[in-house]
């Protein structure tokens, strides 16, 4: 899933988690005093739906009965965040004791509001150590505040994909590391047609797909809100930068006129005409789940590397951003002990991170899994692996108002690009004052 469209969910569930707070207090008291070792059913709650993973899910369940025979757990997919909300609002019976969420957004209002248990405890009962167990960005985005209220199941590393028949056409030997080299290989790559294209190096607009202003900010290392949780985009250089960045590429391919037109030729995001698999664009951002979807439709011309970096920190090379997907515990659950049981092996079982990760192509979410031998050797899949790994790749903060922040950035953006907002500074500076405002309001 597009992390903008998992921003957007967060921002539309926003107001069902505010009321979680309120609505969970006399429900649960966020203990845990069930015996885990008692016969006992729990339900656990996803997302997935494609055949493949839902497969993955139900082997790993097994996997995880077997080895507690007195565990027996009643599975269900294609769960959306809205059920899951309600769910956590409501309690009662027939909701979950485990939920896993493709949504990192939510994270803050999930802790922020007692609806999703503190897994501290647990994780100090079973001396797991996060900091030596999980991904340092991983940590990050399954934490709000000091209170860790998820864990990391897989996850998700973005890089550059780029075609290897279009790059030899062109005499390009190698993908670019920084962003000089690569708005040169760009305008190399771009054929115009009349007012359009037969091929085009890349997508510089931000409604380009995975080439957001999240994603591209964070090749420039950029921080979100200062110590005292205040938004400081107009602060930060990097966030300018990108932007400058981006005015110059959309400007050097054609302009933002054009670029529009084209892009309204590009298929689904997530099918087979998707523009890297059909050709149209030559360098793309996009996450490690396209390899398979490549794969699928016969397009064996793409290589992958990491992103490129700025000119300035080009010994950063090799980082790139970070998600994925989120799991944790009812709070209103009455068997929670039983519940971290199937946390605890989900996320840091090694075997079974592995065997999932392997099946539906994403990264594995444990610093032992990335390096298991196990792993899919497939180079491609390889160079996510190693973006996953790099001490510089980062993520967006959670929030207590999920991903509102990401939006008004991205609404910027898309002012900006498009001329209706002239002044980068100034328009800056007004995002900084509406996300202050939001999580005022939030809170």
């Amino acid at each position: 899933m597009s992390r903008l469209t998992k921003a957007a969910a967060a921002v539309a569930a926003t107001a069902a988690i505010s009321l979680l707070a309120s609505a969970c207090t006399g429900q649960s008291s966020g203990s845990a005093d069930d015996d885990a070792s008692k016969d006992v059913s729990i339900t656990f709650w996803h997302g997935w739906t494609a055949p493949n993973e839902l497969k993955a899910i139900n082997d790993n369940v097994a996997r995880f009965e077997k080895a507690h025979p007195n565990i027996h757990v009643k599975v269900q997919g294609n769960i959306t965040d809205d059920k899951i909300n309600q769910a956590l609002r409501a309690g009662g019976s027939k909701a979950p004791d485990v939920v896993s969420s493709f949504t990192t957004d939510n994270v803050g209002q999930f802790c922020s509001s007692g609806s999703m248990a503190d897994l501290g405890p647990f994780l100090t009962k079973s001396k797991i150590d996060p900091a030596a167990t999980f991904p340092k960005p991983m940590l990050e985005y399954t934490q709000f505040n000091g209170t860790r209220c998820t864990l990391p199941l897989l996850g998700d590393a973005y890089g550059l994909y780029y075609n290897k028949k279009a790059f030899a056409a062109a005499g390009i030997s190698a993908p670019p590391k920084t962003m000089s080299e690569f708005k040169a290989d760009a305008v190399k790559l771009t054929k115009s047609k009349g007012d359009s294209y037969s091929q085009l190096g890349f997508m510089p607009n931000f409604h380009g797909y995975e080439s957001t202003t999240t994603h591209l900010a964070a090749q420039w290392g950029v921080k979100y809100f200062d110590a005292s949780g205040k938004s400081q985009v107009a602060k930060d250089p990097g966030f300018a930068a990108m932007f400058g960045w981006q005015q110059d590429m959309v400007k050097s391919l054609g302009g933002f006129g054009k670029l529009e037109k084209y892009r309204n030729t590009f298929g689904d995001e997530f099918g087979a005409k998707n523009p890297l698999l059909t050709g149209q664009v030559a360098m793309g951002m996009d996450g490690e789940w396209r390899l398979g979807m490549a794969k699928d439709a016969g397009m064996n011309d793409l290589g992958v590397a990491p992103f490129p970096v700025p000119d300035d920190q080009a010994s950063t090379y090799g980082k790139g951003y970070l998600s994925g997907t989120i799991i944790g515990i009812a709070n209103t659950s009455t068997k929670k002990n039983a519940a971290w049981e199937l946390v605890k092996f989900m996320t840091t079982d090694t075997d079974a991170v592995v065997s999932f990760a392997n099946a539906i192509h994403n990264v594995p979410s444990t610093l032992a899994a990335l390096k298991s031998p196990k792993l899919d050797a497939d180079p491609g899949f390889t160079t996510f692996l190693d973006i996953a790994q790099n001490p510089d790749s980062t993520t967006t903060p959670p929030s207590i108002n999920g991903g509102a922040y990401q939006l008004t950035l991205q609404d910027f953006g898309y002012a900006y690009e498009s001329g209706k907002s002239k002044d980068l500074n100034s328009g800056l500076q007004g995002v900084d004052a509406q996300v202050d405002k939001d999580i005022a309001q939030a809170k």
